[in-house]
């Protein structure tokens, strides 16, 4: 039976967090050229990071139920679907995925998100340079979900910052070789961001339960129960973290990713602003260029069972690291590179199989309809090459600024 030091590369040994943190590629690429499944003792499972073996199990959920990561079980709490399986997971994305199907999303996806982006626009249109990932694509990203989801009255620097005190505390990975989190403080945090929420949205529910509107959390609580019946706030809290986490920003992450992507290629910029009719092509490509969800997902072995070449027994813990599969040599060519023109193929940005992101469809939208009312306003946004392109995130990832200019 193969071991777990077996499949620790002794130099992974010295591979920090902060690393992960600041640039997972060059550990990633490593990992796939050398040990594309090896066990991280600082994470307490195995990283697959391969294109093929992470669609594999992916797609495999008779094999590899759905379980949550040590440090998103400590954020999220017990029933978060993102680490549900058989019945209870499909009354969750039955609660979760009216509002998010395609011809539901198309209903109103326009009139959430244009008067925002408008907005947002008005307010910095004037100023010929900003960062525009602080001052348009996280207000437009967190300003659209929490309106969908019934926060209209919650501040967008209040949704950002639950957002990254969540995201401190779901990446608050590394764990010590007994199994315990070796740094207990790092969910501080996301702690104070669960409190918080839980004061802001305890009177809404109250009122939803006997008042129901048409916001999303209106409708977790009802659609599909019985007359007279709601769903508890133990099953509604976990996945209102998990939407705050991963869908709030992530949107944010994808305009901001697919901008920088566009910028590293003039030519195509242009081809984009000239038509946006291209912006789905774009959008897609950088988020397979850098994956705004990078590594999150965690499987179970039900049994013994061979990965790549490699035994892995029963009860093993697999994290599927999306971001690395995105970029696997053997599936894309020059794949650390943006390109427009790139033919299209199937990634894994938004996951796969029945854990495949509900979001997919609505986060895309936003995304397009952001960038399209963002370059038809200033056609002529260009880099501010003073300052870096600055990527930053293991577990969700895009530019931390990107600041541009434009004549006024």
């Amino acid at each position: 039976m193969t071991t777990t030091e077996d499949l620790t590369p002794a130099w992974i040994n010295d591979v920090t967090m902060e690393q992960l943190e600041r640039n997972p590629n060059e550990v990633y690429q490593r990992l796939r050229a050398e040990a594309p499944v090896a066990y991280v003792p600082q994470l307490g499972l195995y990283i697959i990071s391969t294109r093929d073996l992470c669609m594999d199990i992916a797609k495999d959920s008779a094999h590899w139920p759905a379980v949550i990561s040590p440090a998103g079980g400590r954020t999220f709490g017990e029933g978060a679907i993102i680490g549900t399986n058989g019945p209870q997971h499909k009354d969750l994305r039955s609660m979760v995925e009216p509002h998010l199907r395609p011809q539901a999303v198309d209903t109103y996806i326009d009139d959430l998100v244009r008067p925002i982006a408008r907005a947002r626009l008005e307010a910095i249109e004037d100023i010929g340079a900003v960062d525009i990932v602080a001052e348009y694509c996280e207000p437009v990203s967190v300003r659209a979900l929490g309106d969908l989801l019934g926060l209209p009255d919650v501040s967008e620097d209040k949704l950002r910052e639950w957002f990254h005190k969540l995201s401190v505390s779901f990446t608050n990975a590394d764990m010590t070789p007994d199994g315990e989190f070796a740094n207990p403080d790092g969910f501080i945090p996301g702690d104070e961001a669960r409190a918080e929420i839980i004061a802001m949205l305890d009177p809404k529910i109250d009122k939803w339960i006997v008042e129901p509107d048409d916001s999303a959390v209106s409708h977790w609580l009802h659609d599909g129960m019985p007359e007279g019946e709601t769903r508890s706030r133990e099953v509604i809290y976990p996945n209102i973290y998990v939407f705050l986490l991963g869908a709030m920003q992530e949107p944010a992450h994808a305009m901001a990713t697919t901008m920088a992507g566009l910028f590293s290629k003039p030519d195509q910029f242009e081809r984009v602003v000239d038509d946006p009719s291209l912006l789905p092509r774009a959008i897609n490509e950088g988020m397979r260029w850098v994956a705004p969800i990078w590594s999150a997902a965690v499987k179970v072995a039900t049994s013994e069972v061979t990965v790549g070449d490699v035994t892995l027994p029963a009860n093993s813990l697999v994290m599927l690291s999306y971001g690395s599969a995105n970029n696997d040599e053997n599936a894309y060519e020059a794949p650390t590179q943006y390109d427009l023109d790139r033919a299209v193929s199937p990634n894994l940005t938004f996951g796969g199989g029945v854990h495949a992101c509900a979001g997919t469809y609505y986060a895309s939208a936003v995304v397009r309809i952001a960038l399209e009312e963002l370059f038809d306003a200033i056609p002529n946004l260009e880099l501010d090459e003073t300052h870096d392109v600055d990527f930053w995130g293991w577990g969700f990832r895009g530019p931390k600024e990107l600041h541009v200019t434009w004549e006024v």
